[in-house]
């Protein structure tokens, strides 16, 4: 059972940085498409990155491309992400998520079938 967990959130000021994992039993990280998704309240989910079984990042625009940073550990079989330069708008709560084994294709319209609970990263100014 793939079971994930998110830590590294919490409340910082802006234009702080904030690195957030991801770990948990029962699956092999490099076996997996994995990402970063976020949702603020009152909005839809978005996602923030993803990163393909060959090490490959994507990021959902210019600004996130600029601010975050997703790498992985498939040795310690950790996800992580990098925020600098954190905005109030960037307040949300931040899920990681996977999809897999080996399943086609990774990008934001893939359905991702491992989720975290999610981290609270509050951004004030």
């Amino acid at each position: 059972q793939v079971q994930l967990g998110e830590s590294g959130g919490g409340s910082v000021q802006a234009g702080g940085s904030l690195r957030l994992s991801c770990a948990g039993p029962g699956y092999t990280l490099s076996e997996y498409c994995v990402g970063w998704f976020r949702q603020a309240p009152g909005k839809e989910r978005e996602g923030v990155a993803i990163i393909g079984r060959d090490g490959s990042p994507i990021y959902a625009n210019s600004d996130k491309k600029d601010r975050f940073t997703i790498s992985k550990d498939n040795v310690q079989n950790t996800l992580f992400l990098q925020i600098i330069n954190l905005k109030p708008e960037d307040t949300a709560t931040y899920y990681c998520a996977a999809r897999g084994p080996r399943l086609v294709g990774c990008n934001f319209a893939s359905r991702f079938n491992y989720w975290g609970q999610g981290t609270q990263v509050t951004v004030s100014s």
